[in-house]
């Protein structure tokens, strides 16, 4: 008598195939995905890093080494510690124009951002046509120094169409940049006119944010347009706001282009900024290393605002729960 076997029959896939398991990942596995993902990122980063390194720092470091030296291109730079920065502190034209500078950075800054916050609310209140946010954008698309000279042409005293236009209403001209008291509000405005658009867009972009829901309940609470502005728009709104009003200020503290176009820092210096004058010391007298102190404290400043700006205004929090 046979007797049977007790373990069972093995079974086979169809067609006689082998069944095969795929292979677990494993730790190795993942690190080198991640290596292979780090050296695509590094391809890609390296150019921005090089345009980083060699048109950014590099200077940078430069023209701190320059501002504790004499140097004017024909000698090698001497070595003279502080004294630089003891001449910028005695030089009452470096003050002046660090006044100017605020006083333009106030105008601009101030009528900039309320008139931007204006259009970017109307646009997302009232409408969202693509073909008026590109119209808004338009001025933003024109350089400084092609803006700069068209407003010069157009508010010349004597052949301006601004000042004609001004003259047939039956009033007298106004020499908007040949005069100390109009020169620099105008120059303001004109920076205004060509980057409240590009302003407006990214204040417009966090509204967009906002959501609809939060309007929707005040309404339903009886709550007013303007009382939304302030209690829902303006809170919810402070992060990008803050942001824009960081951009917008270092932005507005190297102005140059615009007045050396339009007035070349005059009349009587009174549009002389900050910037122009370091340019003016450098390439017209010579003394880089003095310009490089100016822009090493112009430097001090700006990044003093900055973070002053980020700590008041809270900028890296939201209250968007």
């Amino acid at each position: 008598m046979t007797i049977a076997s007790s373990s069972p029959p093995s079974r086979l896939p169809a067609g006689g195939a082998t069944e095969t398991r795929s292979k677990p990942r494993t730790r190795n596995d993942d690190v080198s995905e991640n290596r292979g993902d780090g050296r695509l990122a590094a391809v890609f980063i390296a150019p921005a890093l090089l345009g980083f390194l060699v048109f950014l720092l590099w200077p940078t470091l430069r023209g701190i080494y320059l501002s504790f030296t004499r140097f004017n291109l024909l000698t090698p730079a001497e070595w003279v510690g502080l004294d630089n920065y003891v001449r910028m502190v005695n030089d009452p034209i470096f003050w002046d124009s660090l006044t100017v500078t605020v006083e333009y950075v106030v105008i601009n800054i101030g009528v900039q951002t309320v008139a931007a916050l204006a259009i970017a609310v109307l646009l997302q209140r009232l409408t969202r046509s693509a073909m008026l946010r590109g119209i808004v954008l338009t001025p933003y698309l024109m350089s400084n120094v092609v803006a700069g000279l068209v407003w010069l042409w157009i508010l010349d005293t004597q052949l301006g169409i601004g000042n004609e236009i001004i003259s047939a209403l039956g009033a007298d001209r106004i020499p908007f940049l040949a005069d100390e008291t109009w020169a620099i509000p105008t120059i303001a405005l004109i920076n205004v006119w060509r980057h409240v658009g590009y302003t407006a867009l990214l204040l417009f972009a966090g509204l967009q944010a906002i959501p609809n829901d939060m309007y929707e309940a005040a309404r339903v609470d009886g709550a007013s347009e303007w009382r939304m502005f302030w209690r829902i728009t303006m809170p919810l709104l402070r992060p990008v706001l803050a942001v824009v009003l960081i951009m917008t200020v270092i932005g507005s503290f190297q102005v140059f282009d615009t007045v050396a176009v339009t007035t070349a820092g005059g009349p009587a210096n009174a549009t002389n900024v900050l910037q122009y004058y370091i340019y003016g010391s450098a390439f017209g007298r010579f003394q880089f290393g003095y310009a490089s102190a100016m822009s090493v404290a112009l430097l001090i400043v700006l990044s003093a605002i900055t973070i002053l700006q980020y700590r008041l205004t809270r900028a890296g929090r939201t209250d968007l729960g």
